[in-house]
């Protein structure tokens, strides 16, 4: 298994001089919120993806906590071909298996020619990826395009556990409400009570983007985007912006992107079948 992460800028590249403990540090990949991406080699030359917290972050305790758990969590999600691969973490830093690739928010935005070549499969080990980390036994909580890793054959794998939660054995109702809007099911946007149901309505609106260029719920605000979630046939159907989607994978988005939890698919699992049967993969 490997990690698949893109390259932030070819200026960044480094002599390797600089050091991580044990490893070289080559080249600056991708930078976020809390931590930086790099490209490091061990001793022997072999490469991995090394996250880092962020400096400045050194004395954020909840920041650092965020950031620990989600190594943690991560360290206990079973192998998957559709999630990164864990190597180890420390305190301050997070290993990862390296190849290259880019997330799907990049891909996306330039219409890169292998979405369209691998569409379905993409679709599917998407969901594939998120059945494998809700049979870990969590829920992602921040399911969206930026946290979808793509290599250059349409392998996908699924990165940033920093919000993941321990699915509950009925919904519950979190302090906190941390994650990206445009991708939050309704119940998480009225702060109710939420489990792993979350995840498959955040599915549906990435596969609903991927397949018609459109938002299924447009909104700058989180009272917007709510707005349309909950507004009376505000959903345009895919196939009305995109003819090409195939009847039974539109039924399938459309279940995960129903506003009641109980009317969405149960299991990811079992939104993975469909997708199958949709798709003939």
């Amino acid at each position: 298994m490997f990690l698949t992460m893109a390259r932030a800028s070819t200026d960044s590249e480094i002599t390797g001089q600089e050091k991580f403990g044990r490893f070289n540090l080559r080249e600056l990949l991708n930078s976020g919120g809390m931590a930086d991406i790099w490209l490091v080699s061990d001793e022997r030359g072999k490469p991995y993806a090394l996250r880092r917290l962020k400096r400045e972050l050194r004395f954020n305790f909840t920041a650092r906590r965020r950031f620990s758990r989600g190594n943690e969590i991560l360290s206990k999600l079973t192998e998957s071909d559709h999630i990164v691969g864990y190597v180890e973490h420390g305190s301050d830093y997070l290993l990862m298996d390296y190849v290259e690739a880019e997330n799907l928010k990049m891909l996306f935005a330039r219409q890169d020619p292998v979405l369209v070549e691998n569409v379905a499969q993409i679709l599917i080990d998407m969901a594939t990826g998120l059945s494998d980390i809700h049979e870990s036994g969590y829920m992602h909580l921040d399911f969206k395009p930026e946290n979808v890793l793509v290599s250059r054959n349409g392998a996908v794998r699924l990165i940033d556990f920093d919000l993941a939660q321990p699915i509950p054995e009925k919904p519950i109702k979190f302090s906190k409400n941390p994650g990206t809007p445009g991708y939050m099911s309704p119940e998480q946007l009225k702060r109710e009570p939420l489990d792993a149901r979350a995840d498959i309505f955040a599915f549906g609106v990435a596969a609903y983007e991927l397949l018609t260029n459109h938002k299924p719920f447009p909104g700058e605000t989180p009272a917007e985007i709510l707005a349309a979630q909950m507004a009376p046939g505000g959903l345009i159907a895919p196939r009305e912006h995109n003819p090409d989607v195939p009847p039974a994978l539109e039924k399938a988005i459309l279940k995960c992107l129903e506003r009641e939890p109980d009317r969405r698919y149960p299991f990811s699992g079992i939104l993975v079948r469909d997708l199958q049967n949709a798709l003939y993969v």
